[in-house]
């Protein structure tokens, strides 16, 4: 295992890629988006986007002035000693003077602000285990615009697929320009109305272009993914031909008399970036 120390300084690191560099599958999806984009308004938005995301990196300042919420996914090594909730906690208040972060993490009764993004249950931090020689860490930082754009629809059975498509259909549409489009669009399918929010953000994670593992689920974000460019909302709203840069599906199994459906929208700003604790004590970027 790394030391303590290291693992802070590294998850510092991983904090400050996240919020100042877009995944290469996200710029890549964008550029393309301006490549097949013919009206001067849409286009004049993906190319300031372009900018900007050229401009963070090269000057190493956050992408957005909403550098979100800490949301961490861990998948553990059985391995695993360190005390990484408290080392999280630490890193993410360092990363907030350095990066710097804006302090967004309030309390939601007194609506007070520490200044430091932590609070009850923040950063937030989702596990799972695997027996695998490594720890895997990955920080999403998620914005309010995309977030409060959240949707979750407790379908009755009957509704069926066609429910599903229409509940995504309504989101995206009801949203609008609001959530700083083009979007990525997860989608929660099933288990119970908790699962189905948590499934839908999780989905957020899987790299564009790659293929969901299940062929049902595929063919769904296809035709969504088509329907949804089609609506003519576009970049930033104002028209165009890319409104959504792809659509994730994750589902569970549900209650024979259930069916929700979550939607969670994430900005063009999809930031994310993942790291990995070797056991030997190494630490790699994926």
């Amino acid at each position: 295992m790394p030391t303590l120390q290291a693992l802070e300084d590294a998850l510092v690191d991983l904090i400050r890629t996240a919020v100042v560099e877009l995944p290469p599958d996200v710029v890549n999806r964008l550029q393309e988006a301006y490549d097949q984009e013919d009206d001067p308004v849409p286009r004049m938005q993906l190319h300031a986007i372009l900018d900007n995301i050229a401009l963070a990196k090269e000057t190493n300042t956050p992408l957005c002035q909403d550098t979100g919420v800490p949301l961490f996914y861990v998948t553990r090594s059985q391995s695993l000693s360190l005390p990484l909730e408290s080392t999280l906690k630490n890193a993410i208040e360092r990363a907030t003077e350095r990066v710097p972060l804006r302090p967004n993490a309030v309390d939601p009764l007194s609506r007070h602000n520490p200044g430091t993004n932590t609070g009850p249950h923040m950063p937030h931090i989702t596990y799972a285990v695997h027996d695998k020689p490594y720890t895997e860490i990955t920080m999403m930082p998620k914005g309010a615009g995309s977030e409060n754009m959240s949707v979750l629809r407790m379908l009755t059975p009957s509704q069926g697929v066609a429910g599903i498509k229409e509940a995504v259909l309504d989101a995206v549409v009801s949203a609008g320009g609001k959530p700083c489009p083009p979007t990525i669009v997860g989608v929660g399918i099933g288990g119970s109305a908790d699962i189905a929010t948590s499934l839908a953000k999780h989905a957020l994670l899987r790299p564009l272009g790659t293929d969901n593992p299940d062929e049902r689920l595929a063919a769904l974000e296809g035709e969504l993914t088509e329907a949804l460019n089609e609506t003519g909302i576009g970049p930033m709203g104002l028209g165009g031909k890319t409104t959504v840069l792809g659509v994730h599906a994750e589902m569970a199994a549900c209650h024979t008399a259930s069916h929700p459906v979550a939607i969670n929208l994430q900005c063009w700003a999809a930031r994310r970036a993942t790291i990995c604790l070797y056991d030997d004590g190494r630490i790699e970027y994926v």
